[in-house]
């Protein structure tokens, strides 16, 4: 299968600085793998992630959805020209976290010109799956003001 990146050369490296000062460094995202069509990142569950009763809270979810698949749409398209940015968002909680890591994996259900989406779904260490999201994305023409920086 060909690869769906823009950058044919793109490798988990490239990752590394991406995020920082961000929500996603806020609760300790951490890109772990790259694959021709997917994209996969891990999140502890701990007191920047559970709500009060002790649970991975949903919106920490949602934020690893979301930022799992923005990037993924970011690096499908030409960075000089296009900016992706969310248009929608839905999560199904199935089952509770409550310690150690998820990991959301993105594998795209649609890339088209205008749109892409994106079916992510969370596991919790043993693989049990925790969340199903689906993430809409806009790709839009780049303008000069519009983000200045470099993925």
């Amino acid at each position: 299968m060909p690869s769906i990146w823009f950058n044919k050369e793109l490798a988990l490296e490239h990752f590394s600085e991406l995020g920082k000062g961000t929500m996603g460094e806020f609760i300790g995202i951490e890109w772990v793998e790259l694959g021709d069509d997917f994209l996969k990142a891990k999140m502890p569950v701990n007191e920047r992630t559970k709500q009060p009763y002790g649970l991975l809270h949903g919106g920490a979810s949602c934020a690893l959805a979301e930022t799992i698949g923005s990037v993924a749409s970011a690096m499908v398209v030409d960075h000089t020209k296009f900016a992706c940015v969310g248009l929608e968002i839905n999560a199904n909680h199935v089952r509770s976290a409550r310690e150690g890591f998820v990991t959301g994996i993105a594998t795209p259900l649609h890339l088209g010109a205008n749109t892409h989406v994106w079916d992510i779904k969370i596991y919790d260490e043993l693989h049990k799956l925790v969340c199903v999201s689906r993430l809409t994305v806009a790709v839009i023409p780049r303008k000069e003001s519009f983000i200045k920086t470099s993925l």
